[in-house]
């Protein structure tokens, strides 16, 4: 399995907002029991998506200022960034089906 990218507040922007292709955010901390719930089907995602969809994971714990800016108040928190824009996004665990129907709506 493909596990995403750890990304924090000094490098969001330069590895979320100017990807050249779509990028799921994974915000998820340590401690959170839904979050681990998460973790296995972004990577079987990431698999999948691999080419098409980057995925990073940024732990909310470590990364504050980000976490702040997009709004996070629940995890987990998935977000779909395109062109540095957020096109779409998922609180709480989801099932594999609902997730990649998100990708897959980006992708479109």
């Amino acid at each position: 399995m493909s596990k995403p990218i750890p990304v924090d507040d000094t490098n969001f922007d330069e590895s979320v907002l100017q990807a050249k292709m779509p990028i799921l955010v994974d915000f998820t901390a340590v401690w959170c029991g839904p979050c681990r719930m998460v973790e296995p089907i972004v990577e079987e995602l990431g698999d999948e998506y691999a080419g098409r969809f980057g995925f990073v994971r940024v732990d909310v714990d470590k990364s504050p200022k980000t976490a702040v800016k997009y709004g996070i108040m629940s995890i987990p928190s998935l977000l779909v960034f395109k062109d540095g824009k957020v096109l779409s996004n998922m609180v709480g665990f989801k099932p594999k089906a609902e997730v990649k129907k998100m990708l897959d709506a980006a992708l479109a």
